[in-house]
């Protein structure tokens, strides 16, 4: 299996150029679409609603089978107050896991296809902190997406408030520093319409799914 990471501001674009890798025949590993199924289970949405209270509950007053307020969760857990910090850190706690080995059973699912004699697979992890979740070093490839902070902006204005922007951008700049192996990385320009992104992928699709040589 070939693992391409993909790395991206908010706004960047990871989840447009994830679907294109996919149009090519990648495997795509969504975290963030894991993160939402995490929180219709049952154990999470108890654990959430003693965490931030029962208000957290969308439309039921029962936590066992009614489905969380996410617009709710991101009011309480993105902001610029230490609370909001403590809560972030709060949630993290008891998603991220679940997220994590969701998507280790995913990706031995697919190492699984290999060894029973399926072609080699090539997966792409769109997830949104990708150094900070300890996915780097597994990657056999990295695509970097840079896209102008005023073009990032504009996108994501409409779906989140400003303090919850601020506090997504502080996320990111938590992520520890770190050189990304020049081997294995490919840079991806984003600011532009998606035809000329497809275009960038398109030309990298035959080096992103050849394995580096060792």
């Amino acid at each position: 299996m070939i693992l391409i990471g993909i790395i991206g501001r908010i706004g960047a674009g990871k989840s447009t150029v994830a679907r294109l890798l996919a149009e090519h025949g990648a495997r795509v590993i969504d975290a963030d679409r894991i993160a939402h199924e995490v929180l219709h289970d049952a154990d999470v949405r108890r654990l959430l609603v003693e965490r931030f209270g029962p208000g957290l509950i969308a439309g039921s007053p029962a936590p066992d089978t009614a489905d969380i307020d996410r617009k709710a969760l991101a009011r309480i857990v993105f902001g610029p107050t230490a609370a909001h910090r403590g809560a972030l850190a709060a949630l993290e706690a008891i998603v991220h896991p679940r997220v994590h080995d969701s998507m280790e059973a995913l990706l031995a699912g697919i190492a699984g296809e290999e060894r029973r004699g399926g072609a080699e697979q090539v997966a792409v992890l769109d997830v949104p902190l990708l150094v900070r979740g300890g996915w780097l070093d597994r990657c056999d490839r990295i695509v970097v997406l840079e896209c102008p902070d005023d073009v990032r902006r504009a996108r994501i204005a409409a779906r989140f408030s400003g303090p919850q922007i601020e506090a997504r951008e502080a996320s990111w700049n938590e992520q520890s520093p770190r050189a990304l192996p020049a081997g294995k990385t490919s840079t991806v320009d984003t600011s532009g319409d998606p035809a000329y992104t497809r275009s960038q992928i398109d030309r990298l699709w035959p080096e992103l799914s050849r394995r580096s040589p060792s």
